[in-house]
Formats: structure tokens, sequence, C-alpha cells
């Protein structure tokens, strides 16, 4: 490896294209893995014996190839934003396969389980398991719960479950998540006109939920979630029996 004081004016002008292509080739090859931070500049300069603007060089190299992501006084976070594209399209098949078999959609409350379920986890092992996102969602639950707003409140219900997610700390999830938002929401519209539930109901089983996770209840939490969602999958299939029994009738 050329040093940055060996090396002559001309390479040292290059030596932050051979850092940005040495840490490309760690994260592609998976050695770094998604949503782990890389070391701090000056940790890497001492890896590589150079500069910490080569580093910060090769940082900017980086993040222009959706690989790392910045933040001001914080290490870089290998992101990985072509996974992100990759995901995009699946979703866009995924949404193809619902709009020609409305049954895709209980699977995609079994999806939905998988991921909710496994946030748990991951929020109680954070040193504060609600984060802003999830109170100031919880606050807008309750709020349009109070004001009886029912349309505003399904989507506060789905900004809330999406709160959970963003908030685990797993980046890939989130993108996953996101891409089956809109699905998402567009269930919970229609599931919530299936029982005969009110919004103070409806807003205290969400209460109840945030009020586990903030405990660090666990076993509760996932049990409290995994219920949650198994009593939408059961009145989705009920409204799809509803909506397939109209159009024979019809």
């Amino acid at each position: 490896m050329v040093t940055e004081n060996a090396a002559r004016p001309a390479d040292r002008e290059r030596l932050h294209l051979s850092v940005a292509e040495d840490l490309e080739n760690r994260i592609l090859s998976g050695n770094l893995p998604i949503g782990d931070r890389l070391p701090s500049e000056s940790a890497i300069a001492r890896d590589f014996n150079v500069s910490t603007r080569s580093v910060r060089e090769a940082m900017q190299i980086l993040e222009t190839k959706g690989l790392v992501r910045r933040k001001h006084g914080e290490r870089a976070m290998i992101v990985r934003d072509d996974v992100a594209e990759f995901l995009g399209t699946l979703a866009t098949t995924v949404r193809q396969l619902f709009s020609s078999n409305p049954d895709y959609l209980v699977q995609l409350m079994d999806v939905r389980r998988m991921i909710e379920v496994e946030v748990i986890g991951a929020l109680v092992a954070r040193d504060n398991p609600i984060t802003p996102e999830i109170d100031a969602a919880m606050t807008n639950l309750r709020n349009t719960a109070n004001a009886g707003e029912f349309g505003k409140f399904t989507d506060c219900d789905a900004a809330f479950h999406r709160a959970l997610v963003q908030s685990a700390g797993n980046d890939v999830m989130a993108v996953l998540y996101n891409n089956l938002y809109g699905l998402i929401t567009d269930v919970i519209r229609v599931t919530s006109r299936v029982p005969i539930k009110s919004l103070d109901i409806a807003c205290a089983e969400h209460e109840h939920l945030y009020d586990l996770i903030k405990n660090r209840d666990e076993a509760a939490a996932k049990q409290a979630i995994a219920a949650h969602i198994n009593n939408s999958s059961t009145y989705l299939q009920v409204a799809i029996a509803k909506a397939q029994n109209k159009d024979t009738q019809e």
C-alpha cells in the first residue's frame, strides 16, 4: 500500500480512490454488513495510512454510490440503497399479485405479523424502547380517537405500526415495510369496518401495546401484536368473502 507521506503529489490525489474501492468491495461482499457503522474517519485513516481528508473524499464517493449514509457527528452507516431499489421492484411485483388475487392480502398479513413481532424484540432491547416517532404516532392516534375522526384514525393506526418498524434500527426491514405500507394502510381501512368496535376500544388496544413496549414486557407485547394482526387477518377474510359473494350474486 502506498502511504500518503511517501506518495508523489499525483498519487496522493488518488489515495482516496483506493480507500473508496477497498471499502466498496468489503460492503458489496458482505464483509461490512448493512446497518453497521464504519469506524471513525481517524481510525480509517490510520488503517490505510492516509489523511482524514482522503477518508472524507472516499466517504463522499461511497455516499454518492448509495453505499453509506452520513450524518453530522455520527460515523457513516452502511445502507446499500441499491438494495432499497431492488426491494422497491419486488414490492411492485407483489402489488401486481395482490391485484390479481385478493387472497394474497391474507398472506400480506402473515408477512406483516412476522415483521412486527420481530420488531418488538428489537425495540425492547433499546435503551429507550419508545422513540420520539413512536410517541408522536401514539399521540396522533389518541387525538383522532378523542375527536371521533374514523377516517383519519385508520391512517394514524397504520402510521403507528410503521413508526414501530422504523424505530427498530433495521434499514432493510424498514424499506420493505415502507414499500408495502400503502397496501397495509388499505387493509387497515377495510378491516376496521368489519368489527363493531368503537374508536376508544381500538385506541385502548394500541395504548396497551405501547405500554407493554415501554415497560419492556417482550413476551406480552409480542403476544398482543400477534393477536392484533391475527384479528385483522380474520376481519380481512370476512371482508373478502363478503365482496366475493356480492360479485357472485351480481
